[in-house]
């Protein structure tokens, strides 16, 4: 038996009680999973599986020496979760050491940051990320006070280890925050 989305989403929940960390996972879904229908079709659920339980650790378990490591042990002790989703939820945690080689781990990576970076950005804008233009985000980039925690150089990290412009990136990402929006809040 495998984990459906569907159950992920359980876990998750189960996991993390903060409204905006949920929609930080969700929208990161959002993002994998459409990549995914782009490269690996077939792939596209496990994609969507590791981006709704790559930070389920991260609410009781954030420090460094925990996170993602807590996640990454229950579900390998589940047994219904792919060693692709596990190894690429380790993977997006750069100081576990755990390389990223395949293209899940490179995209879950790579969306990690941007996605709420981009969430950010469409909560500035009256219309929100329905009128959210890719010059804006590129301009929030550049100001390193806005969404100060956000790590810039994950997000360019991420465009190169996926082979991609980062203003192609950014868009991709918008356009699959765009389409889910009602579900996602946004």
């Amino acid at each position: 038996m495998t984990l459906s989305v569907d159950q992920a989403r359980t876990l998750m929940h189960e996991w993390v009680e903060s409204p905006s960390l949920r929609n930080h996972m969700e929208c990161v879904a959002c993002c994998t999973r459409a990549y995914a229908e782009r490269i690996a079709p077939e792939a596209a659920d496990r994609w969507e599986i590791a981006g709704l339980l790559h930070d389920m650790d991260y609410e009781r378990h954030p420090t460094v020496e925990e996170h993602p490591f807590v996640a990454v042990e229950l579900l390998k002790s589940r047994g219904d979760v792919a060693e692709e989703i596990v190894q690429a939820i380790l993977a997006h945690a750069d100081y576990s050491g755990e390389p990223r080689e395949t293209p899940l781990a490179r995209h879950l990576f790579a969306c990690d940051e941007l996605a709420g970076f981009i969430v950010a950005c469409s909560r500035v804008i009256p219309e929100g990320i329905r009128d959210l233009q890719l010059k804006s985000v590129r301009k929030k980039l550049k100001n390193k006070k806005f969404a100060a925690a956000v790590n810039r150089d994950d997000i360019r990290v991420g465009a190169e280890q996926i082979g991609l412009d980062p203003d192609v990136h950014i868009q991709n990402c918008i356009d699959a925050l765009v389409a889910d929006r009602e579900r996602l809040g946004l």
